[in-house]
């Protein structure tokens, strides 16, 4: 049996078996590492928004903690350089990252690891002044030196836009799964998710679906669901553009209380609608880990 050159599958098409053009050892070297990492992990999907403000970190960590719910080996990236808020969601705000070997340690909570430039700051407030190299360089360590180990998905939290971290993700990730656009309802924020739609097609990431977050306002009382912003943008939009559309999450105070309080939503506040809406919109990206079973 052949060996492949990154020694973590046998596919003699992959990137990392050959050499390309010009490249030098220590190039090749790196190339091969970070495949072999990505190869242990089945399903890679991307959260991205082209507008801040939409609730994208709250989908992503919700997403990551659904999935691990549901039995799924996950991994969380948070790739928002300058803007970390995934430790803080999810009550890792005093984790540290520690080394072994050549490698990173990933964060752990509960069957879910984590990693995020917010585990290398000395201060919370510090702030990361980078060009585009240097993101690209820490996005590509966080995926070649981490220990992720086997996975079955790897979330990414993208910071809003269509700058340096989605697109190193894209270029990093050949091929990732597809990206979750979350929008809001208001057309502000739809029409910059367009700009999203276009980015992937354009980098041929296919697009798993748009969340509409923050549709109506969920009573925290009676659990009714009251708009109270202009309702079924995201799914206009999905119409639109031509791609699923995942479903509408609402408003709802508690999710608030949750990220700031450091734990997962989805998981404490279990029976509510917001909750039953955020199980339904998984289901798609859960049917992505039933191919070729």
């Amino acid at each position: 049996m052949t060996q492949s050159s990154c020694g973590s599958c046998q596919d003699k098409t992959c990137s990392a078996s050959r050499r390309q053009q010009d490249e030098s050892d220590a190039d090749f070297e790196d190339r091969r590492k970070l495949q072999s990492h990505l190869c242990r992990i089945r399903h890679k999907v991307v959260v991205m928004s082209g507008k801040g403000g939409v609730g994208k970190s709250t989908v992503a960590v919700n997403l990551a903690v659904a999935l691990m719910l549901a039995g799924k080996r996950v991994g969380l990236l948070d790739v928002d350089i300058h803007g970390p808020s995934v430790p803080t969601m999810l009550g890792l705000e005093n984790e540290t990252v520690h080394s072994s070997e050549d490698e990173l340690q990933p964060v752990e909570l509960g069957d879910l690891k984590v990693m995020s430039i917010g585990f290398l700051l000395k201060h919370q407030d510090d702030a990361v002044i980078w060009r585009g190299p240097r993101k690209m360089s820490v996005i590509k360590q966080f995926l070649k030196d981490v220990a992720w180990g086997d996975l079955d998905f790897l979330i990414i939290d993208a910071p809003p836009g269509t700058g340096d971290e989605p697109l190193s993700v894209c270029q990093l990730i050949d091929p990732l799964d597809g990206a979750v656009i979350v929008t809001t309802p208001q057309k502000v924020a739809a029409v910059d998710v367009r700009k999203s739609i276009t980015f992937c097609r354009q980098l041929h990431v296919p697009v798993l679906g748009v969340v509409e977050n923050m549709s109506g306002f969920a009573c925290p009382k009676c659990g009714e669901v009251t708009p109270i912003f202009r309702s079924n943008g995201g799914k206009d939009l999905a119409l639109e553009m031509g791609v699923p559309f995942l479903g509408k999450i609402p408003l709802d105070p508690q999710i608030g209380e949750a990220c700031d309080a450091g734990y997962a939503y989805l998981h404490h506040f279990s029976g509510t609608p917001t909750a039953e809406a955020m199980r339904g919109i998984i289901q798609p990206i859960l049917e992505l880990d039933q191919v070729g079973i």
